[in-house]
């Protein structure tokens, strides 16, 4: 079978200096952003023969808007947002802490139960010829890289919050040099969020290997099999990441659009808006935050997937750790990757007219796709032996190295496919969303009806292309080959999340604008900037779905193995029963958290209305709302909603594998999966939709758009009606949906040992 060409040596220095390089590129970028000063001072305005240097004084000048009390109000509202994004999440970080802890006692309790707290070793489950270490190591050791999974998911989310908070309203300060400045500023810092989850996710995961490998040495299958707790960490706290700050901004969202656009007729952003600051809190706390926490899950749980199956093949067997680090080799080379296709959005090309933004952006994604798809060649050429096996349901299955690369390579491109897809339905430049807004010209009822048909329809190519990527890669590797074709999806995650996070800067920088009474020209700049971030949102949700499908999967497969299932017959009642309460799963956790949404929604449209109708002078902008009032509804209602729809995932498993065993159980993840998928990639997608049909005629960019616009008229008012019900379908449930199909599938394998052992009670006793 020979051996990979690179040492162990090699593979021990490769690894943590790539995660190192991700760290201090992003702390570069980091330091380039913070170069923009929140102060009154004229920095950097005198003439000076930089690019661009002198022009920028003179557009300020031109603009009569270099004016200190705009820069200090700019300062005064950052804080605000910054204030509020970190006292939610604090708040709701005591409340998972205390999750954490409870779950953590709950792991060790189940796992070490498996052989009544043992400390003697006993026979491996997949080597019966060989002693493993102790059930009660592995449910100590699962624990503590449970913890570690989710300090690094909540560290993920904290992280990009921050930088999200430092940079949106320096990206506004850039606007007025031009549109090119601002998105350097609000694609740096996206960068810094990117590179730093990317980094950090390899670079625990990896100190974790090999701190358990002192103990656990020789006996790499209970070693990876506790290692799976580091994804149940990152994808648990990813949950209420996701929902409470799903839940957060979009109550403050659609109280502000509803009475303000609506009712009141006053712009988005208006500082006369009570919900205005908890609206741009909400940006932060849900689409950053959240969104960060999510994909170092997907990213945990992919990795860990494909470690399990990799230790009891051949690379586990023979005890080759540079094959057995395969998927981190493919990650480290993914954050290099991403260093040089950044180069090209900051420094390479320089963007100087609002049409060039979303070109720039996709561009990101191309060139990180053709440079990655020459880095995995590289990787599974010198990383792999030329042939393996992999062990594959019970047998081991002769696999070549180019047949991995090309179930890394289906993935990354799978990912590419299910990006512009998503782009194609969800950007105003295109027919679908057109169609949409050209609807709005009746009414909100056939907005509405034409945004759920293009949302159903943007779900057939996403899914063919997870179908290919499913076929092919379980063709040649088995479910190693899924895991690895999720991961090679996740390989550019550095970028990916910088084009994700760079959305909500944009947003938070127009909020910024308007709020701080800017000129017109420089909130132009700042909606052009929001509305490719708004199609860019979108792809990253189409990323983080597709990716959570081949996640999902991959642990599906993992699980039964570990829980000794040789078949999963559909047709037993054992199976169907869980098959078809599986697929109604993510109907009724989209029920939460979509009540949830209109519960908060209704408190805060009512304070809205309160302040309106109660504070005297407020319309005239004589007075001053109580933002603090609508921040605190929204708080409080995001950490109470999240909840229910947080136990139901999380104790399904639970529940289903301890009373009715593993095939339920089984049957429970292949029906969430399949319907899961589906809901997730429609929900985002119409929602999507919606939110750029409004944004198409607000800007009447063309003569289609004029005839419909502008803003207050009857056809617009539609569109934000439509929007407004988009708005927790694509922010709360649809990116929610992704984490609980393969939250269920990790937490399912890391307790397959004592479902596996003590599970069906029911049918035991019965």
């Amino acid at each position: 079978m020979g051996s990979a060409l690179l040492s162990d040596l090699a593979t021990e220095i490769i690894i943590p200096v790539c995660a190192l390089i991700g760290i201090l590129f992003s702390l570069v970028q980091w330091f380039l952003v913070s170069q923009v000063k929140l102060s009154p001072e004229r920095n950097g305005l005198s003439p000076k023969n930089n690019k661009n240097g002198y022009n920028d004084y003179l557009i300020e000048e031109e603009e009569g808007i270099n004016d200190h009390s705009i820069v200090a109000k700019c300062a005064e509202i950052q804080n605000a947002i910054s204030e509020g994004a970190t006292s939610f999440l604090f708040t709701e970080y005591k409340y998972v802490g205390a999750f954490m802890i409870a779950f953590a006692i709950l792991i060790f309790l189940f796992l070490g139960s498996v052989d009544n707290f043992s400390t003697e070793s006993h026979p491996c489950t997949y080597n019966k010829s060989r002693m493993c270490k102790p059930a009660l190591a592995t449910a100590l050791c699962s624990t503590v890289s449970f913890v570690l999974g989710a300090i690094t998911s909540v560290l993920s989310g904290f992280l990009g919050m921050k930088i999200a908070t430092y940079a949106n309203a320096r990206t506004t300060l850039e606007a007025r040099k031009g549109v090119g400045k601002a998105f350097i500023v609000a694609f740096r810092s996206g960068a810094v969020m990117g590179f730093l989850l990317a980094a950090n996710g390899l670079l625990f995961l990896y100190i974790a290997i090999n701190l358990f490998k002192l103990y656990y040495g020789d006996d790499w299958e209970g070693l990876f099999e506790s290692i799976t707790g580091y994804g149940l960490g990152g994808s648990s706290m990813a949950l209420f990441g996701r929902v409470g700050g799903g839940i957060y901004t979009k109550a403050a969202d659609v109280g502000a659009d509803l009475v303000g656009k609506v009712e009141r007729n006053i712009p988005e952003d208006d500082p006369r808006n009570p919900a205005v600051i908890a609206d741009n809190v909400g940006d932060n706390v849900g689409d950053i935050a959240g969104m960060g926490s999510d994909l170092f899950g997907s990213y945990a749980e992919s990795s860990c997937a494909a470690l399990v199956v990799a230790s009891i093949s051949s690379f586990g067997i023979n005890h080759d750790f540079t094959a057995m680090c395969y998927p981190l080799i493919i990650s480290s080379v993914g954050i290099l990757v991403c260093v040089i296709t950044t180069l090209f959005a900051t420094d390479f090309f320089e963007i100087k007219a609002v049409k060039e933004i979303e070109p720039a952006l996709k561009k990101q994604l191309i060139i990180s796709t053709v440079l990655m798809t020459l880095g995995v060649a590289l990787v599974s050429w010198i990383a792999l032996p030329s042939s393996f096996t992999i062990y594959n349901f019970g047998a081991q299955k002769l696999v070549k190295n180019w047949q991995l690369f090309l179930c890394v390579g289906v993935g990354l491109w799978a990912g590419l496919i299910i990006g512009f897809v998503t782009e194609y339905y969800t950007s105003n430049a295109y027919s679908p969303v057109q169609d949409v807004a050209d609807s709005c010209r009746t009414g909100a009822a056939t907005n509405v009806i034409f945004g759920l048909a293009l949302g159903y329809k943007s779900v057939i190519i996403p899914i063919f292309a997870i179908a290919i990527s499913i076929f092919v890669s379980f063709s040649f590797a088995g479910m190693y080959g899924i895991a690895m074709a999720a991961l090679g999806m996740l390989s550019t995650i550095a970028t990916g999340l910088a084009i994700d996070a760079y959305g909500p800067i944009s947003d938070n920088a127009g909020g910024i604008a308007e709020m701080a009474g800017m000129s017109h020209t420089i909130r132009e700049r700042t909606d052009a900037l929001d509305a490719a971030g708004n199609t860019t949102a979108a792809i990253g949700k189409g990323f983080a779905i597709g990716s959570a499908a081949l996640v999902s999967l991959a642990l599906f497969g993992a699980f039964v193995s570990r829980a000794g299932i040789s078949t999963v017959d559909v047709l037993t009642p054992k199976v169907f029963i869980g098959l078809i309460v599986g697929a109604m799963l993510p109907y009724w956790f989209s029920a939460m958290t979509m009540k949830s949404v209109g519960s908060a929604a209704l408190k805060m449209v009512e304070e809205v209305r309160r302040q309106f109708n109660t504070i005297p002078g407020l319309m005239e902008g004589l007075a001053k709302p109580d933002y603090a009032t609508c921040v605190k509804i929204s708080t409080d209602a995001s950490i109470r909603e999240m909840i229910p729809p947080g136990a139901l995932v999380m104790l399904t498993p639970l529940i289903v594998g301890t009373f009715f065993g593993v095939e339920t159980l089984s049957g429970i993840l292949a029906g969430s999966l399949v319907s899961g998928v589906q809901i997730a990639i429609s929900a985002s997608n119409t929602g999507g939709a919606w939110d750029n049909a409004k944004k198409y005629i607000e800007a009447g960019a063309s003569e289609h758009a004029r005839t419909l616009g502008p803003k207050g008229s009857e056809p617009h008012k539609a569109a934000v009606i439509g929007d407004t019900i988009g708005d927790p379908l694509k922010d709360t449930s649809g990116p929610s949906l992704n984490i609980l199909i393969k939250l269920m599938a990790v937490e399912s394998l890391v307790f397959a040992p004592f479902f596996a052992t003590h599970g069906g009670l029911l049918f035991k006793i019965f």
